[in-house]
């Protein structure tokens, strides 16, 4: 099942790359139209800027584009999300490959008496995480699922492979809708040529985003994870405010982990209740 799924996607891969230079020219048209407007914008911020003083020496600068500036900013700073994406599974290999070595090298670092209490904490942090992993598993394949059919039935070409992406970005809390409405808008771009079919996938890609971070999340994530939605909540804003988008991916799976040591750490048991509570 597996394979087919696989060889399924790279087909449609294949004939995405295939059909793509017919998605450059509105791709071209579109990125025109922005920079446009953008330029408009920004002269319009210039117009708004006080006066020179007279007397006053003029000196010529480079040209700024703040706007401009700070889209780039954000692209860069999801570019950096992706690419340390990329290094989880090499990650994950050799954790794997050294499992035996790294769990004895662990227990080394504590004394005799406490190296129980560590395996009991070292085991319940690998079960939430494996749930947690699982859980979210289960979200992200009922929103491809959902992406999936809805795509088909608004006839956009490349369905599936739209839903995939957009339903694994959209797990991602706050920036996932909005990434989530890139794959299928671009795709779209060579087939509509009206406004209504991308202002539908917009509301539909939000309507799922909201349906997984309020229902879906908490039934079949957060109860693995034994986390109450404030601790989520302060969590997201914690951990994104430290390390940016890829903090707001890390946040659930990290705030679990420190509310299981701190149950096996007496003197930390109350912030354990509270995350739980």
């Amino acid at each position: 099942m597996m394979l087919v799924i696989a060889w399924t996607l790279i087909l449609r891969i294949d004939q995405f790359g295939a059909d793509w230079p017919n998605y450059q020219k509105p791709l071209h048209e579109v990125a025109s139209a922005v920079s446009k407007k953008l330029e408009t914008f920004e002269s319009h911020v210039s117009e708004i800027e006080p006066p020179d003083q007279a007397g006053e020496r003029i000196v010529a600068v480079a040209e700024s584009h703040p706007v401009r500036n700070a889209l780039l900013s954000r692209l860069s700073s999801l570019e950096a999300v992706f690419v340390a994406a990329t290094f989880v599974p090499f990650l994950l290999f050799f954790m794997l490959a050294a499992k035996r070595q790294v769990w004895h090298a662990t227990m080394q670092l504590f004394p005799a008496t406490e190296r129980t209490r560590v395996k009991q904490t070292l085991t319940e942090v690998t079960l939430v995480l494996r749930s947690y992993v699982v859980g979210t598993a289960l979200v992200g394949l009922i929103l491809i699922l959902a992406s999936w059919m809805f795509f088909f039935i608004i006839g956009l070409e490349f369905p599936f492979l739209a839903a995939l992406v957009s339903g694994v970005v959209n797990l991602i809390p706050y920036f996932g809708v909005v990434l989530s409405w890139f794959p299928p808008i671009i795709i779209g771009l060579k087939q509509f040529h009206s406004v209504k079919p991308f202002i539908g996938i917009m509301v539909m890609m939000t309507v799922l985003h909201l349906f997984a971070a309020n229902l879906l999340m908490p039934a079949l994530v957060g109860w693995r994870v034994r986390l109450n939605a404030l601790a989520l909540t302060v969590a997201l804003l914690f951990w994104g405010w430290l390390w940016g988008p890829m903090g707001l991916i890390l946040a659930v799976p990290v705030t679990a982990v420190i509310k299981v040591i701190c149950d096996h750490v007496e003197s930390l048991q109350p912030v354990g209740r509270w995350l739980s509570a």
